[in-house]
Order: structure tokens, then C-alpha cells, then sequence
């Protein structure tokens, strides 16, 4: 699961994922994320809830620790909220053999992916109105590759550093923006076997779209 700030991965308890397996609470979790701190009546706004709806659901969210004030700003009345800084992991290894883990994963995961696909649809119909450096560095990029278990391990390492190389830069910085990066790594399985897709032998280094 993407992460906000510093380093460091969570994994949510069962309790807390139930308690985050509700739509509206994936999607100020996610707004937060994405478009950074704001009080409960800026995210109705943007959702289309009413605030008492929004200061409920993050009250929830603040017990489990995805969310919490923002004591930087607000002015007394009004209360900032923000994403809890550090990566979680929805479905850890303490969890995965749980029916109820998972069923309530599948919901979280799910409204991710959705929101994910929704915040790419907004960038590809604004994109001719973005300044030109930043619509010609945007990157859609995917690749298949052929790749050992233990090698997809090591790509996943090799990117967290990566992405470690950029953490921290300066978010007041009024030259730089918010940038969704989003990698999906995982084996192709075969849906008319349910089985691990073959490497094709005309395509040994993998397809690239």
C-alpha cells in the first residue's frame, strides 16, 4: 500500500482493517494521501458527504491510527486532519489465513484500485492543459518480465530504494507537486488453469506495453 512521509511499513491488525474496510474511509484515507492534510468540511466538499459524516468516519480512522490532527494548522475551530505517516500493509503475514482478513482486505483493496484508476482518469483529460514539463515527464510505463520468486523479492527491494532516494525533498517546495507512482509486481496466473502463466520461449525477456 502506497505510503506518505517517512519510511517504514505497518501491518494493520485485523481490528484495525475492519475498522478501515468501509468505503467512505478508503476514500479519505486515500484523499489525504493523495492530495495532502484538510478539515473534515474541505473533505466532504470533495467527496460529496455531509462533515458531521466525514468527522465521524476520521474519528474512526484517528482510533486506528491511519489518520491524525494536524496540530500545524486550524485556527481553533477548525480541525486538520492527516494521513499517519508510514507505509501499511493491508494483508500481512499474521493475517492472511483469516477469512474475515481477507474479506474485509478484498473491500479495501478493491476501493484502492478504484480510486487509483479514478485519479489517472482525471490526470489523462487534464493532461493537454499541464504545463509541458510536466505532461512530458508523466510516465505510463508497464513491462513483463520472466523472474524467479526470489529475483521479484529482490525488485521489490531494488525499487523501495529508489523510491527512498526521492522521500523527503522539500513537499512546501512550490516548483513540485504531488505525484501518484504506482507499481502492481506480481506472477501472471493463467485463468483457464489457475496456474503460474508459462514464460513463452519467443519472449524470453518479457512484453513491454
Amino acid at each position: 500500500m502506497s505510503d506518505e512521509g517517512t519510511p517504514g511499513t505497518r501491518q494493520v491488525s485485523l481490528d484495525a482493517l475492519r475498522a478501515l474496510a468501509h468505503p467512505l474511509r478508503v476514500q479519505l484515507f486515500s484523499a489525504l494521501t493523495s492530495f495532502g492534510p484538510a478539515t473534515a468540511s474541505a473533505l466532504a466538499a470533495r467527496l460529496g458527504e455531509s462533515s458531521g459524516s466525514t468527522s465521524y468516519h476520521l474519528r474512526q480512522l484517528e482510533k486506528h491510527g491511519f489518520v491524525r490532527e494536524d496540530t500545524s494548522r486550524g485556527n481553533g475551530r477548525d480541525r486538520w486532519w492527516e494521513r499517519t505517516p508510514g507505509q501499511i500493509e493491508v494483508l500481512g503475514p499474521d493475517l492472511v489465513d483469516s477469512e474475515a482478513a481477507r474479506a474485509a482486505g478484498e473491500l479495501v483493496e478493491s476501493e484502492f484500485q478504484r480510486l487509483e484508476e479514478e485519479r489517472f482518469g482525471a490526470f489523462w483529460r487534464a493532461r493537454h492543459t499541464l504545463p509541458a514539463a510536466w505532461r512530458d515527464n508523466a510516465d505510463i510505463f508497464s513491462i513483463n518480465l520472466a523472474l524467479s520468486a526470489e529475483e521479484l523479492a529482490r525488485f521489490g527491494e531494488d525499487f523501495e530504494a529508489l523510491v527512498n532516494r526521492y522521500r523527503g525533498l522539500g513537499a512546501d517546495d512550490p516548483e513540485r507537486r504531488r505525484v501518484d507512482i504506482h507499481l502492481r509486481a506480481f506472477p501472471v496466473i493463467d485463468p483457464t488453469t489457475t496456474t503460474q502463466q508459462p514464460i513463452s520461449p519467443d519472449d524470453p525477456e518479457g512484453a513491454q506495453r
